[in-house]
């Protein structure tokens, strides 16, 4: 098998916002992707893979892939382009930097916005965040996704650590809280059946009834950020009634006695009243969970996002400390695998190209950025992210984009909704036209991505687009022209214990290779948490706490935007919206091709008693709205919902909906009790028929 070979095809990696992080065989005829499917050699991918990336060949080579740079030629968000040459493009926006970074607000007017369109190691964040750094631009605190659950987790457990999702195929009690795997990671979701189908009990938490939740044994569906109060509910039950695992508490953690404390407030009557479900549920789950192991919790960010994100995370990682659940393989937490990667991060960003004081702006927080900070934003280089479309706050972010004298480069795959609203837009390669090292945070592999074909038209992957401006704008830092391989090569700490006996010449010739752990792999049986002492942290020191923004004990943090927190909010705004993925969408990626088409409209699921109040029916256009801003869609009427809550699966391009707007002009840009995570969840609507409005 060649380097770059697998079976018949090319090997590669998945890139997208996945935990799964599959290894892929890519067919190529005559320079075109003609199939790409799941490795049957990769023990993770296990020969299938997701619909949407069953369908890369439509997106590699789609009708509307821009093949070279444009700049615009009418209003600003019209999306009327010119072409462009490459050396135009670039001489303008080295220009325009240069312009911005010698004037009076310095090159911290300048800010670059990314996310996960790719994930991999080269592509993903080294080459650019060099190039910024080294610029003096404003740092983005990249926030959008997952970092209110790593605030959480890390106070308790040291780093995002767990348990191998392989060993869930073991459980005997799976708890799927806040996660929808049929939908987000396919490959969980096998292991969770193959469970099930031995006489495991699946549980999900979830207020809607997803496709996940429609197949577990027990759905339990509490109000939307209440999750504190219900994992202190069932650390109260398991305390009251001894199911507990002394032996491994007092060996392997900190704090127990002050965390029962906390715990002995909420009996299963307050958890009932705070949650919206019956107190005998409550008491149901803790015999479950207290019972035969082993337990496997799925964590997801999903839980996370709202005003307690943080604090959510924290209590419910107590759960598996209390019963000595890591003590086996299959049981424990999974949050994110992410922490056993020996990734040297400072070495991929040089964050030490910055100048000192540079400041930080939150990506959730992006349309306050551009509106009103000071001093202002004037130049924004968006790249691995669509921000018009999935920033919070979407009609704050257009007004930001709309501004006259912001300069904007936008470097995409399409014309997205970002895109019309940028000066210049630079075509990207797709993962099949570049080169790119992958971790997971879900499995415990390291894949690799050569180029399966030559870049399309006059793409650009990142990498080689900021060491041309690098050129362009004279700086002379060697780490700014890194080749990828170099890049890639140097991304992890070869030296350290989880890789070794591993070599990128294995790498090469596979494509993946699994960490040097054990198997079945049980990583805190005896302890060893990645904290100070190695134990598991029940509670923080008072100067810990205060430097992590935490409380010292876990406890219930409501959402800002509920009937409990803001009463008079809520008699205006009366349902909580959630806006979770839908099966054939990630983000906004995928948005645009055929296989999307099927989910036709943007929908609304809402409850039949909150639809019988509203004089509401399947079918009625509606909109939802608050003081932020509104957006249309087509009624469900569905008790996979609970009352009071309404499900909005996302997400649409905002120019493929018929108002111009997707659920995204609602959210808010509020963030999270710690680490400033996003609070799409954390969001107060009403929804009235269309032909009512206003």
């Amino acid at each position: 098998m060649s380097a770059h070979a697998a079976g018949s095809g090319h090997f590669g990696a998945c890139p997208h916002d996945c935990p799964d992080t599959c290894a892929l065989r890519l067919q190529v005829v005559d320079g075109r992707v003609t199939e790409v499917a799941g490795r049957a050699d990769h023990p993770a991918t296990d020969g299938f893979i997701c619909a949407k990336v069953a369908h890369s060949p439509e997106r590699i080579h789609h009708p509307d892939r821009l093949r070279t740079p444009l700049r615009r030629i009418g209003p600003k968000g019209s999306g009327r382009f010119a072409p462009i040459g490459w050396d135009e493009a670039l001489d303008e926006i080295a220009e325009r930097f240069g312009a911005i970074a010698a004037g009076p607000d310095g090159p911290q007017a300048i800010l670059p916005y990314s996310y996960s369109g790719t994930l991999g190691f080269v592509q993903g964040g080294s080459l650019d965040l060099r190039f910024f750094h080294r610029l003096g631009a404003s740092r983005l605190d990249r926030t959008i996704c997952s970092t209110a659950g790593e605030a959480g987790f890390r106070a308790s457990m040291g780093a995002m650590v767990g348990m191998d999702v392989a060993r869930f195929a073991d459980a005997r009690l799976i708890v799927l809280w806040g996660t929808n795997p049929i939908s987000s990671s396919i490959h969980l979701w096998s292991r969770v059946a193959s469970a099930q189908r031995r006489g495991a009990m699946v549980v999900a938490i979830d207020p809607y009834r997803s496709l996940s939740a429609a197949r577990a044994n027990w759905h339990l569906a509490p109000l939307p950020g209440t999750d504190a109060a219900l994992a202190l509910g069932l650390a109260h039950l398991l305390i009251r009634d001894g199911r507990l695992d002394r032996q491994w508490i007092d060996s392997h953690t900190t704090g127990f006695a002050a965390f029962a404390e906390r715990a002995g407030e909420y009996p299963p009557q307050r958890v009932a009243a705070i949650c919206g479900i019956a107190e005998a549920d409550v008491e149901r789950l803790a015999a479950l969970y207290g019972g035969q192991g082993p337990s496997a919790i799925r964590f997801n960010s999903g839980a996370t996002r709202h005003g307690g994100g943080a604090s959510a995370t924290r209590a419910i990682s107590c759960l598996p400390a209390l019963t000595g659940a890591w003590r086996h393989a299959a049981g424990g937490m999974l949050l994110s695998s992410s922490g056993w990667y020996p990734v040297d991060w400072d070495g991929l960003g040089r964050p030490d190209l910055s100048p000192p004081g540079t400041r930080s702006i939150n990506m959730s927080q992006l349309g306050e950025a551009l509106l009103s900070a000071r001093p202002p934003v004037r130049a924004l280089y968006v790249y691995n992210s669509n921000p018009a479309a999935v920033a919070p706050d979407s009609v704050a972010v257009r007004k930001g984009l709309a501004r006259e004298d912001l300069f904007t480069v936008v470097h995409e795959l399409f014309q997205t909704d970002t895109a019309d609203w940028a000066d210049l837009l630079l075509p990207a390669t797709s993962q099949a036209e570049h080169f790119d090292l992958h971790k997971s945070y879900g499995h415990l592999d390291l894949l690799l991505n050569p180029p399966a074909i030559a870049p399309l038209g006059e793409a650009l992957c990142n990498s080689e687009l900021f060491r041309r401006l690098s050129r362009r704008m004279g700086f002379d830092d060697a780490c700014l022209y890194d080749d990828d391989l170099v890049i890639a090569r140097s991304a992890l700490d070869w030296q350290h214990p989880h890789l070794a006996g591993r070599r990128w010449e294995d790498l090469e010739r596979q494509g993946w290779l699994r960490l040097n752990l054990p198997e079945p792999f049980a990583p805190f049986a005896s302890g060893g948490f990645p904290t100070p002492d190695g134990r598991f942290r029940f509670c923080l020191d008072a100067g810990e706490a205060a430097r992590r923004g935490l409380p010292a004990v876990p406890d219930f943090v409501p959402p800002r935007e509920s009937h409990a927190a803001d009463p008079q909010l809520a008699a205006r705004y009366p349902l909580n919206l959630l806006t979770p993925p839908a099966r054939h969408r990630l983000n906004s990626s995928f948005a645009n091709l055929q296989v999307v088409a099927g989910d036709g409209a943007p929908r609304l699921e809402m409850h039949p008693q909150d639809a019988r109040v509203r004089g509401l029916a399947t079918g009625t256009r509606v909109r939802v709205h608050n003081d932020r801003g509104s957006y249309q869609a087509e009624l469900v009427v569905s008790d996979a919902v609970r009352p009071g809550v309404v499900v909005s699966l996302s997400l649409w391009w905002q120019k493929h909906a018929a108002d111009g707007w997707n659920a995204n002009a609602v959210t808010s840009q509020a963030v999270s009790d710690a680490g400033g995570g996003a609070t799409f969840y954390d969001c107060l609507v009403e929804v009235t028929a269309v032909e009512a409005s206003p």
